[in-house]
């Protein structure tokens, strides 16, 4: 038998050797679940008539919005102490929170998610003293997109670059220019235009210089579901920053969204139907008290 003239080469798993070990970025690992929340015994529940008025409130207001209905306030400021305790224990704290600071008096609004997702908390401070408290249900709080439309530029207030750019700003302009083209042109109904930073070859001069044409809003929140997500508002009409974070607090996603309000941001249809099946246990519980 003649020698084979080339060298037999074995392929397959365990048969090569890498020079270099790869390095993935770590991911998000945990993920929040809904946990039903701890309430009195039946017995200590006597009593408490404007704690289950209100949660019977809010249980219509999520059938409605499970409905596509509009959203509605349920106000707490005139509830007793034992009361708005029992309405504390049954919203518990969801994975969705906020603050919004208002555009007169020093007021600033502190915005909590409860388990049941589309019911929102919202606390309105003055200098620190809690000076108004009330539930909105609905995909997310209206006060966001107010707070976005009071917050876009006047005309000729809108920060322009002349002359030279700073060290190492390469992409930016390019970029904003692009992000002002389709804030122009998008209409309502229409899908949200993502701007990948992550993919493009940005460095931080240009993240940092794209922040300043854009602005900063005074709407911030922050998504604890997979991970961080933290949501802003620019100050252009429908524009917003979102960015992802795994549980390193390390970015794995950086975007620029053209919409009226981020998806990320929102409570489905079908959340708020699960939210109102979850709460319905809750008040038949304390209906039976």
């Amino acid at each position: 038998m003649k020698d084979f003239p080339i060298p037999l080469v074995a392929l397959g798993p365990g048969t090569q050797t890498e020079d270099e070990t790869l390095e993935y970025m770590p991911m998000p690992n945990g993920m929040n679940t809904y946990r039903p929340p701890v309430l009195p015994e039946r017995e200590e529940l006597v009593g408490l008539e404007q704690a289950r008025s209100a949660l019977e409130q809010v249980l219509v207001l999520l059938e409605r919005g499970g409905q596509g209905g509009a959203p509605g306030h349920v106000p707490l400021g005139l509830l007793s102490p034992k009361d708005f305790s029992l309405v504390n224990q049954a919203l518990g704290e969801g994975e969705a929170s906020a603050i919004v600071q208002l555009a007169s008096g020093g007021l600033e609004v502190r915005v909590q998610e409860a388990v049941y997702a589309g019911v929102w908390r919202l606390m309105t401070y003055r200098d620190g003293v809690l000076v108004d408290d009330a539930i909105e249900v609905g995909p997310v709080p209206s006060l966001f997109a107010a707070t976005a439309i009071e917050d876009v530029w006047p005309q000729g207030a809108m920060p322009v670059w002349k002359g030279a750019l700073p060290p190492n700003v390469q992409n930016a302009p390019m970029l904003i220019e692009e992000i002002r083209d389709q804030v122009a042109h998008w209409k309502p109904g229409q899908v949200s235009y993502v701007v990948n930073l992550t993919l493009l070859p940005v460095t931080p001069e240009d993240i940092g210089f794209l922040d300043h044409h854009l602005g900063t809003g005074r709407v911030l929140m922050l998504s604890r579901g997979y991970g961080n997500c933290r949501i802003s508002n620019t100050r252009l009409p429908n524009c917003w920053r979102v960015v992802y974070y795994n549980s390193m607090d390390r970015v794995i996603l950086n975007t620029v969204e053209v919409v009226d309000m981020p998806e990320v941001a929102m409570a489905a249809p079908e959340d708020l139907r699960d939210s109102f099946e979850r709460l319905s246990d809750v008040v038949s519980y304390l209906e039976g008290a």
